[in-house]
């Protein structure tokens, strides 16, 4: 609790409620912060690591805008213009669909794959949080978070 002031710089909060959110808020920037840092060599923005994520789960069945915008982690990203930039470095294929014109197949390419494969063995997210808590308080994070979303 202590640390959580510190590092806001709030002398008091209102109620622990408060105190939650403001936890809750503080430590997702902490998180994105230590993924973004994580992969700044790969050339990745985390969006876009995101959607290769999907696109290699479908793999090697393409996937549209519109699975990606239901499965994409950040709601407010445009699903549409993290494709292209992926298209752009090589590392998705955009084809047109065969059964409906209007709409654009899209997938992983080998070297999407092969720099997932890269990621996958120099990144690994779990460490940022295991060097904190045990197994055991994770688990129970899990738990709390699922729970106060309802």
């Amino acid at each position: 609790m202590r640390q959580l002031k510190k590092q806001t710089k709030v002398s008091k909060f209102e109620n622990v409620y408060q105190q939650t959110v403001v936890n809750i808020c503080f430590t997702y920037h902490w998180g994105n912060k230590k993924v973004k840092d994580a992969l700044v060599p790969y050339d990745v923005t985390q969006q876009q690591y995101n959607v290769l994520r999907i696109l290699k789960k479908q793999y090697p069945s393409p996937s549209t805008i519109n699975l990606i915008r239901t499965q994409i982690l950040d709601k407010m990203s445009d699903a549409s213009r993290i494709v292209e930039r992926l298209v752009q470095k090589g590392l998705v294929d955009k084809t047109e669909n065969n059964y409906d014109k209007r709409a654009v197949d899209i997938m992983i390419s080998e070297k999407g794959l092969a720099l997932l494969k890269k990621l996958d063995k120099g990144i690994d997210l779990s460490k940022f949080i295991a060097k904190h808590i045990t197994k055991e308080e994770a688990t129970q994070l899990n738990v709390l978070l699922d729970k106060l979303r309802g």
